[in-house]
């Protein structure tokens, strides 16, 4: 019985999680940017603190030799990527729509570039022998979707939140089956 609660649990999980990704995936995508750069934000922080308090006890662990020369220099190094994580941090949790669509204007013009370099080769290569007509389906289709990145960036960036949440809610549904019918068959 423990075992049935165990994957019940999970399914009703699952199901939840699935249904919310698929109702919002737009806020989704908006608060999983967020937790992401709270959690950069943190890291930062906690790296720039030990940084200053490394700083201000420097002078206390220096090491110096049987003739005064110094050994270990206890001064630390400043944290670059600290001060990079905390920046980066602030420009996700306060402006996660920004960052987004930035982000996938980025990815929009790679996949558009390699559709392009795609046919070009397909062009070269139609010189020298007879290219099949399915062989510039999948150019295509990386183009289509490249500019429909670029048109509908929020969109874009959703839809695999909007796939998987799919696949979260059939899994649940499955895992519901899975689980009443090898309790039934175990009780017999």
């Amino acid at each position: 019985m423990k075992i049935l609660r165990s994957s019940i649990f999970r399914a009703v999980c699952a199901i939840a999680t699935g249904i919310l990704l698929i109702n919002n995936p737009d806020s989704t995508v908006k608060w999983i940017t967020i937790a992401i750069g709270v959690m950069f934000l943190l890291s930062g922080v906690i790296s720039l603190a030990t940084y200053f308090n490394a700083k201000r006890r420097a002078g206390e662990n220096e090491v110096y030799d049987a003739e005064g020369r110094l050994i270990v220099h206890a001064k630390p190094a400043f944290p670059i990527v600290g001060l990079g994580s905390v920046l980066l941090g602030l420009i996700l949790a306060i402006i996660p729509n920004e960052f987004i669509k930035t982000l996938m204007y980025a990815l929009g013009g790679i996949i558009i570039l390699g559709a392009v370099n795609q046919f070009m080769t397909l062009l070269n290569a139609k010189k020298l022998f007879r290219v099949p007509v399915w062989f510039w389906i999948g150019p295509s289709l990386i183009l289509i979707t490249g500019v429909f990145i670029i048109i509908r960036p929020i969109d874009a960036s959703a839809l695999p939140l909007l796939i998987i949440g799919w696949c979260l809610l059939f899994y649940g549904v499955t895992e519901c089956i899975n689980a009443v019918k090898i309790y039934k068959e175990t009780r017999n």
